[in-house]
């Protein structure tokens, strides 16, 4: 039997509200959309730490799944009249199949190729080309599939500026795709650090996938040192803030790349590390910028 897929509106105010007393009334899970997604009145939200971010949707989707057997209409009647609504919203449902949802969300992220002699490869997949520099990933809850500009656009750095024998850090390491890519390029001393234990982990993970040896730490335990090439693919606001933590992990001669920045914070985050060290932009994709320079 099917499960049953909900949908109902509702205004900023109290989509949320209503998203609790579902789950409490009887939904298995309940998430909020904009319901103008895809459209002129899409209302983009902005999550990036410090940033002002807009107080939900106007115009809120609520997606509940329900039981096969669940009373829907007694349901959202109930939560409802839990939150003070003088009506019931109007809802819908459809019937959602049982499925494999591990293969269904494995069949979403397929290789990527980045260059000539460099493919990003997720664990369950075959390499299309065995005789390049595959880099196996399984990004289990860390950021980085190597799919979104800013990630590609470290890899072209890092895959023009490592020397073999360089030192390599990556700041904000998530999945550890950069570490990992840095030591298959031919870095010797790779690290990374992240603030988030799930993304160290995976980054372990990954490292032993790959047949790398590489340092990966919490912010718990601080990474020391300096290095040939440091490298961030974070976003503006960590990045403004971090910036004398960054810098000092580059060696006098050393090389810095940055990137989670957009095309029109370029300037701003380049007047910030120049009391530190000169960036400039080396590259951008999709509105995306990656900032680079040498210590002097």
């Amino acid at each position: 039997m099917a499960w049953q897929n909900v949908t109902l509106l509702s205004d900023a105010e109290h989509a949320d509200p209503l998203c609790d007393a579902l789950m409490e009334a009887g939904a298995l899970s309940a998430s909020i959309e904009d319901a103008d997604a895809g459209t002129p009145d899409e209302q983009p939200q902005f999550g990036e730490p410090g940033s002002v971010t807009t107080p939900g949707w106007q115009r809120s989707r609520i997606v509940a799944l329900f039981e096969p057997d669940a009373d829907v209409a007694a349901i959202v009647g109930e939560a409802a009249a839990n939150i003070g609504l003088a009506a019931v919203p109007e809802w819908r449902s459809e019937p959602l199949e049982e499925q494999n949802w591990v293969q269904l969300t494995q069949s979403q992220f397929d290789p990527i190729r980045v260059s000539g002699r460099l493919w990003i490869v997720p664990s369950w997949h075959e390499s299309p080309d065995p005789a390049a520099i595959n880099l196996i990933l399984d990004p289990g809850m860390a950021f980085g599939t190597g799919s979104h500009p800013t990630t590609r656009l470290c890899l072209e750095w890092l895959e023009r500026e490592v020397q073999p024998g360089d030192s390599l850090l990556d700041y904000g390491c998530g999945s550890g795709i950069l570490a990992i890519a840095g030591a298959r390029l031919g870095a010797a001393r790779v690290a990374g650090v992240d603030i988030d234990p799930q993304a160290v982990q995976a980054a372990r993970d990954n490292a032993e996938r790959n047949g790398v040896t590489a340092l990966f730490a919490d912010s718990a335990e601080p990474v020391a040192g300096e290095y040939d090439l440091v490298v961030a693919n974070i976003l503006s606001n960590p990045l403004r803030v971090l910036a004398p933590a960054i810098c000092a992990h580059v060696r006098s001669g050393g090389r810095l790349a940055l990137s989670g920045i957009l095309r029109e914070q370029a300037e701003e985050i380049i007047g910030i590390y120049a009391s530190w060290l000169p960036l400039a932009i080396a590259d951008v994709r999709e509105d995306w910028v990656c900032l680079a320079g040498r210590k002097p």
